[in-house]
């Protein structure tokens, strides 16, 4: 079964269960049912109410109404056939069908077809709405490319993207898409990246950059060198958690089902009671009228409108997110970031850049050449964005060999280079080992990156880092919204720390933190009464604290594959705008799921007395029931035309 048939069976089975996918059915085929009974209901009531005839009587009339009930009626009722026989008694198939039968049983035809043509219609709107609820995960499914020309035995071959390993030059065409994650290896590009990301202007790229599969070449033919396997491409990634996220249901949402199952036996019973009773209690008690009444109760009280509208509005949520490059791991998220009060934020590929440039490069009673080597031996042995930095922007004259490397949380590497013992890190790694440096550096504001050869200091490098351009902007407009409480952890050094803090804004700021530091830092506010706490980061040591925030939101774009797995929301354009933009989403769908709520408990519980007392007819509570899951529909579908920035 295709990811997408999965996805809309899965959203079908989320709203009401009947709205079978309908991918392979013509539109003459799904929308002739509900038109044919239209137009038979329609001349029914224009001859009943209109026209005066002496053919459109007894088994006459009787027939036509029955042939115009048949289409959308039949459905229903074997529908409620089968749940019966798999153990599933009260369900909204089986409320509608008693409906529908009491009312031609009384003799009241029009209303019995009307339940049933309303019904029908309400699931055309419904699977119309979770189409579009779910159009952006299609778009997804269809910028995943089938073709990847790679270049093996001194030509370009096309093989399927699955079939390509890392570190493999492929060829992209303008107009095509990039099939896996890479680096570009051609001089610059310019990319669209609208699909992935929601951000529609194109993005140039420059040799080295890396460049994620999905993305659109614009320009000249480009080269690129994998970095990623087919099913570990951004694309995929994206799938897995937009399509995994419909598994997560929010409280309320859970709360809806259960309440369905509860209510709609409740339901039953009570109209029953409300047939029977009254005949011990009324004078000139007469059957026909309680049935009507019991039956209008029965159609009214029809949860649809609720176990419809309540997940479609979640989906709606997910959907519009997702278009805007915010994934939600789930719609309980949804809920769970409109309630956050307190904003902790990582620093490096957070607030800033992560893309660092060497500065200055200082030694001591060593070589300037023989210093790199040392260093840029060890540095290739890291993925940190600071070790890309140096082995990017310095040279070494020799590949020193390097042997059991080893990274100290927090603080650097330690390794064997050329048989010595190399240390790489920050100020802490050497006071570990207990190997003196200048006290001087500790006053450098500047990222600095000591080294010592042997257990002696050998000298160090600078490098800085760069502020996101949204980055005070964000910080700005996230306290104006309401979040109360802005931090920074780091564990850069403290004087960075506290300077970059100064730049944004930010009036809590904490450096030199080790990875267990910023754990027991969050744990601590979120023992605070009334905290909930939202803790947004990207590397491998953000992945403890990402885990036990309230909730963890993860920069995409150049975060760790860690991160992205721990958090339970991914910025993927890693602009830091998107994290106000996710809390108004995220605000926007609660409120429509409880607009559906309330409008359907209103309207319904308004008929019902009406409905009890006399007052109200079946074309009413076809209004109650149908009509307001439209509403609610509509209502749902509202999420996706909002504009969010």
């Amino acid at each position: 079964m295709s990811n997408e048939k999965i996805v809309l069976e899965e959203a079908n089975q989320d709203c009401c269960g009947s709205c079978a996918p309908t991918t392979e059915k013509s539109k003459f085929k799904l929308y002739f049912p509900a038109l044919f009974s239209f137009i038979m209901l329609s001349i029914g009531l224009i001859i009943d109410n209109f026209l005066e005839t002496s053919f459109f009587n007894g088994w006459f009339r009787i027939g036509w109404y029955f042939l115009a009930y048949l289409p959308v009626g039949y459905p229903v009722l074997m529908m409620g056939v089968k749940n019966i026989l798999k153990g599933s008694f009260f369900t909204e198939f089986f409320l509608m069908s008693i409906a529908a039968i009491g009312a031609f049983a009384i003799g009241e035809y029009p209303e019995g077809v009307a339940v049933m043509l309303f019904y029908a219609v309400g699931e055309l709107f419904q699977e119309s709405a979770v189409k579009s609820a779910k159009s952006n995960i299609k778009a997804l499914l269809d910028v995943r490319p089938n073709i990847a020309s790679v270049w093996r035995e001194n030509h370009y071959i096309q093989v399927h993207p699955e079939n390509v390993k890392i570190g493999e030059k492929i060829q992209v065409k303008s107009g095509e898409r990039i099939p896996l994650d890479a680096k570009l290896i051609s001089e610059k590009a310019e990319l669209n990246t609208s699909a992935l990301t929601g951000e529609s202007k194109p993005i140039s790229v420059k040799k080295g950059d890396l460049v994620l599969s999905g993305s659109i070449n614009l320009n000249a033919v480009i080269e690129v060198e994998t970095t990623k396997l087919f099913n570990e491409s951004a694309v995929a990634r994206i799938i897995e958690l937009v399509q995994n996220a419909s598994s997560r249901k929010a409280k309320t949402e859970l709360f809806i089902r259960k309440f369905a199952k509860v209510y709609t036996p409740f339901v039953v019973i009570s109209a029953t009671l409300l047939t029977f009773v009254p005949y011990l209690i009324v004078e000139n008690y007469i059957f026909s009228d309680w049935l009507y009444r019991a039956l209008i109760f029965l159609v009214v009280s029809c949860p649809c409108a609720l176990v419809i509208s309540v997940p479609l509005g979640y989906f709606g949520g997910l959907g519009a997110a997702s278009k805007n490059g915010i994934l939600f791991k789930g719609a309980s998220y949804l809920d769970e970031i409109t309630k956050i009060n307190t904003l902790v934020m990582d620093k490096t590929g957070t607030l800033t850049k992560g893309v660092f440039k060497v500065q200055e490069i200082e030694t001591k009673e060593i070589e300037k050449e023989e210093f790199l080597n040392y260093l840029i031996a060890l540095e290739k042995k890291s993925t940190h964005p600071i070790a890309r930095a140096i082995v990017e922007g310095t040279t070494s004259s020799q590949n020193f060999s390097v042997e059991e490397v080893k990274e100290i949380s927090g603080k650097g590497l330690e390794g064997k280079v050329n048989n010595k013992k190399v240390l790489v890190g920050n100020a802490g790694l050497l006071e570990q080992y207990k190997v003196k440096f200048p006290a001087v550096i500790n006053s450098i504001v500047d990222t600095t990156v000591l080294v010592a050869i042997d257990g002696i200091y050998a000298g160090y490098v600078t490098v800085a880092d760069e502020l996101k351009e949204d980055a005070k902007k964000s910080i700005l407009e996230l306290k104006n919204f309401g979040i109360n409480k802005i931090l920074m952890l780091s564990g850069d050094k403290d004087s960075i720390t506290q300077k970059v803090a100064v730049d944004l804004g930010i009036a809590e700021a904490k450096g030199d933190l080790l990875p267990e530091d910023k754990l027991n830092e969050v744990e601590e506010l979120k023992n605070q009464l009334g905290r909930k706490v939202a803790f947004i980061g990207d590397g491998i040591n953000d992945a403890p604290v990402l885990a036990v925030s309230d909730v963890g939101i993860a920069m995409g774009g150049l975060g760790s594959d860690v991160a992205i797995e721990t958090a339970d929301v991914v910025i993927q354009t890693d602009q830091l705008s998107k994290i106000l933009m996710g809390i108004k989403i995220g605000k926007s769908t609660r409120n429509v799921v409880w607009q559906n709520i309330g409008l359907a408990f209103a309207v319904k519980a308004v008929v019902l007395i009406l409905g009890t007392v006399g007052l109200a007819t079946m074309w009413g509570a076809v209004f109650a029931d149908v009509g307001v899951a439209l509403l609610a529909i509509l209502n749902a579908v509202r999420l996706q035309k909002m504009k969010w920035d």
